[in-house]
C-alpha cells in the first residue's frame, strides 16, 4: 500500500499485505454480525429518538410562544437547540446514510428522508456518502477535508491565502449548513467548466428552496406565531441555528481533523484492495470519549473511526463493536485516535493555526518563544 508514503514516520510501514487482508476479514467478520442481528431493538431506538426529537421540537416551539419571559426564552432556546441537533446528526444524517433501510419503513428510508438543512438531501448525498466515505481524507478528492478553503497537511503548498484559514474556518462554523450547501453545489467545478450548468441551476433552485422554508418557518412564521414575543422568538430561533450549526461542524472537526488523523494523496488508492480501505478509514478518523448523551447528541460520530469503518450499521451499534474495532488496532499496532470532546476540538483547532503558517514555522517560534513540553513541540511540528 502506497498511502503516506511521503510521511518520515509511516504508521503502516511494519504491515505486510497479507496483514491488511487479515485486517480487511477481520473487520467484515465484524459488519456481518452486525447485520445478521439487526432487529426489533434496533427499530425501537431509532423510532423513539423521531419521536423525542419531534416532541421536543413541538414543545420548545410552544415555550417559546411566551419567549418574552427570560425563563421562557432560555428554556425553549435549549430545546430547540437539542431538538435541532438530534434532527441534523442522530436522524438526518444516519437516515440518509442508509442505516436503516433495512426496516422497510419509508418513513424513515434514505430515499425519501428530507432534512432541516439548506443542503436538498440528494445533494448532500452524493457529496458525503458517494464521495467523501468513498475518498476519506483524499487530498483532491475529498471536499469535506478542509471544504476548499483550509491547508489540511504540510505537503499541500502553502500560500498567504492560508494565513485567514482560522477566520474562514470560524465563519464556516457559525454558518456551517451554508457553507455545506456552498461546497455541495460544487461551485469550483462550475467555474472552471466541468459540471453541467443546467444541473446546477437546479440545484441552485433546490438550495434556495431549502432556504426559503427554512427562513419562512424559523424567522417568520413561528416569531409571528408568538405575538408580543415575535423578536424574542426569532431571536431565538437564530441562536438555535447557530448553536446547531457550531455543533455539527465542531464534532466534524473532532471527527478528521486532530493531530495524528493522516492524509493521503490522491495516487495512494489506486487499485486499493478492501482491506486497505478499511485501514484508511481506521488511520483517517478519530474518536471522542464520553458517555451516552454524548454519544447521541453527535449522532453517534463520537464513534467516527467505527462510522467510517460501517457508515450504513445501525448508529446505536457502534458502542457495541468499538471495543472490537479497538482491539484490532492494537493487534496490528496502529494509533486509535480517542480523546475528550475539548480535547480533540483544541487539537483540531491547534492544526488549523499550524497549518495556516508555513511549514515548521511553528515549531521555531515555540521553540524559541514558546516554553511548550517536549512532546508537545514534536508534535507540533
Amino acid at each position: 500500500m502506497t498511502a503516506i508514503q511521503n510521511k518520515p514516520n509511516n504508521p503502516i510501514a511494519h504491515l505486510s499485505a497479507t496483514d491488511i487482508d487479515d485486517l480487511g476479514r477481520s473487520l467484515d467478520v465484524i459488519r456481518e454480525q452486525v447485520i445478521g442481528s439487526r432487529g426489533a431493538d434496533d427499530a425501537a431506538y431509532i423510532r423513539k429518538v423521531i419521536d423525542v426529537q419531534r416532541s421536543l421540537e413541538l414543545g420548545s416551539r410552544a415555550v417559546l410562544l411566551f419567549s418574552l419571559f427570560p425563563p421562557a426564552w432560555l428554556a425553549g432556546t435549549v430545546g430547540l437547540s437539542v431538538a435541532k441537533i438530534l434532527e441534523n446528526m442522530e436522524i438526518g444524517h444516519n437516515v440518509m446514510h442508509g442505516q436503516w433501510d433495512w426496516m422497510r419503513d419509508p418513513k424513515i428510508h434514505s430515499t425519501t428522508w428530507e432534512w432541516d438543512n439548506a443542503t436538498p438531501s440528494d445533494m448532500w448525498k452524493h457529496s458525503h456518502n458517494e464521495l467523501h466515505h468513498t475518498y476519506t481524507n483524499v487530498l483532491g478528492k475529498d471536499n469535506d477535508l478542509g471544504y476548499g478553503i483550509m491547508r489540511v497537511d504540510e505537503d499541500q503548498k502553502w500560500s498567504k491565502f492560508y494565513l485567514g484559514q482560522p477566520l474562514y474556518n470560524f465563519l464556516n462554523a457559525c454558518f456551517f449548513q451554508y457553507g455545506i450547501a456552498a461546497y455541495d453545489l460544487e461551485i469550483g467545478r462550475v467555474i472552471k467548466g466541468r459540471k453541467d450548468k443546467d444541473l446546477f441551476k437546479r440545484q441552485v433552485k433546490g438550495v434556495f428552496g431549502k432556504i426559503r422554508k427554512q427562513v419562512t418557518r424559523d424567522y417568520l412564521v413561528h416569531p409571528l406565531l408568538s405575538g408580543p414575543s415575535a423578536l424574542t422568538t426569532l431571536g431565538a430561533n437564530a441562536t438555535a441555528n447557530l448553536v446547531r450549526n457550531l455543533w455539527t461542524h465542531s464534532v466534524i472537526m473532532c471527527g478528521h481533523f486532530p493531530e495524528g488523523v493522516e492524509t493521503f494523496e490522491k495516487k495512494s488508492i489506486e487499485g486499493e484492495t478492501r482491506g486497505e480501505w478499511y485501514l484508511r478509514q481506521m488511520l483517517g478518523a478519530a474518536n471522542i470519549s464520553g458517555g451516552p448523551a454524548m454519544h447521541l447528541m453527535t449522532g453517534n460520530l463520537s464513534y467516527q473511526i467505527e462510522h467510517h469503518l460501517f457508515p450504513d450499521l445501525p448508529s446505536n451499534r457502534y458502542a457495541e463493536i468499538a471495543p472490537q474495532v479497538q482491539a484490532l488496532f492494537e493487534k496490528y499496532d496502529l494509533a486509535y485516535i480517542s480523546g475528550s470532546f475539548p480535547k480533540q476540538l483544541a487539537s483540531a483547532w491547534h492544526k488549523v493555526f499550524r497549518l495556516a503558517l508555513p511549514n515548521d514555522f511553528l515549531k521555531t517560534t515555540t521553540a524559541t518563544v514558546v516554553d511548550l513540553p517536549t512532546a508537545l513541540v514534536r508534535k507540533a511540528a
